[in-house]
């Protein structure tokens, strides 16, 4: 993934992803109806009977882009979304077009997958707009059922910055309780929030920078917990306990170690797995290794992110990647109390935690 220029001139880019009828087109008529004046190019992936249109349409219209009544402009993706990006880029450069961001809504079976990699694919689009985040919203009521039929769905979870639960009042808590268990542990670096979209805080969504590498890994304390109780006190060097995750790796898509009594685990396709350590990576073996895996199983590689540890370098190292996509920059210096650790997160279909940990620690110094 290459940097661009200048990320301020960039223009900042949310996909907006979820299942069907969990309330995203609620949530986006809110944002351009609340964001009135600030200017939103809306990307629909389709119109559906629940679009915005019906609200916010100056006069209906045969064209692919049409201005919405509070300066914001709209359009169907009826052919391919890069194209979708330069005709509205070539539009705001000709002074055509007046907008600041983009929302795109994907429908409610896509996979974010593809969307995401446009902004990494093209280089005039890499170059003007700056991929964001990806916002998914999840139905409280219907999220387990649709979790267990559509694969889609699991992915738009895996591919999540941000994680919006709607509908948490036709629920009882341990029944929410359960749907956040389990979406932690297909995604444990995404924010998960329940929200009525009548009063959602629109600012926290928008600017996530989700995408930047040097934005915190944050990894839910939950899942940690529930990989390892004691996963604090070891250093991946010594391979503790991996036989023992190895056990359950049926049992539940990502392992998760141990505590299996206490909730039943859905066998779900896409999971996600943390790699630390306190040892020092060899740079080239690591580069090499992540080439590698990249490779092999770039196609079922959701996100992954980390900051790396790396011999003979006195600051952490920034990585992430979407698929095949792979990019690294320096961050921050070790500061001289701190300890210089690497903390790794995967999400991934049915990825092999084994294959990845033991070759991973090959790389340690």
């Amino acid at each position: 993934m290459k940097a661009a220029t200048d990320t301020n001139k960039m223009v900042p880019v949310t996909i907006l992803t979820g299942f069907l009828g969990a309330g995203k087109t609620t949530l986006l008529k809110r944002i351009l109806t609340e964001y009135h004046g600030r200017r939103i190019a809306v990307i629909e992936n389709e119109f559906g009977p629940e679009s915005i249109d019906n609200e916010l349409l100056v006069q209906e219209s045969d064209e692919e882009i049409v201005e919405l009544s509070n300066g914001c402009v709209c359009c169907t993706i009826r052919g391919d979304l890069m194209r979708t990006l330069n005709e509205l880029r070539v539009k705001r450069q000709a002074g055509e077009l007046n907008f600041e961001r983009v929302i795109i809504e994907t429908t409610g079976m896509a996979n974010p997958g593809p969307v995401c990699q446009t902004f990494f694919m093209d280089d005039e689009i890499a170059d003007y707009y700056r991929l964001d985040a990806v916002i998914t919203v999840v139905d409280a009521k219907h999220g387990m059922e649709t979790l267990d039929n559509q694969e889609e769905s699991q992915k738009q979870i895996g591919f999540a910055d941000r994680i919006l639960i709607s509908k948490k009042d036709l629920v009882n808590d341990a029944d929410y309780d359960a749907l956040r268990a389990r979406i932690v542990r297909i995604n444990p670096r995404a924010t998960i929030t329940a929200v009525h979209f009548g009063e959602a805080d629109i600012k926290s969504l928008l600017d996530i920078s989700g995408f930047n590498l040097n934005t915190i890994l944050d990894i839910d304390p939950a899942f940690l917990a529930d990989q390892h109780p004691d996963a604090h006190d070891h250093d991946h060097g010594h391979g503790h306990g991996h036989d023992h995750e190895h056990e359950h790796e049926g049992e539940c898509g990502a392992h998760c170690g141990h505590e299996h009594h206490h909730h039943a685990h859905h066998n779900d396709e896409i999971g996600a797995f943390v790699f630390r350590s306190n040892k020092a990576f060899d740079p080239e073996r690591l580069e090499e290794f992540l080439g590698g895996i990249v490779q092999v199983y770039g196609p079922d590689l959701l996100r992954y992110k980390g900051i790396l540890y790396l011999k003979g370098i006195n600051r952490r190292m920034l990585f992430q990647g979407v698929h095949m996509m792979m990019g690294a920059e320096p961050g921050k210096p070790w500061l001289s109390g701190e300890k210089p650790n690497t903390k790794m997160v995967f999400i991934g279909r049915k990825l092999p935690q084994e294959i990845f940990t033991r070759g991973l620690e090959q790389c340690l110094v």
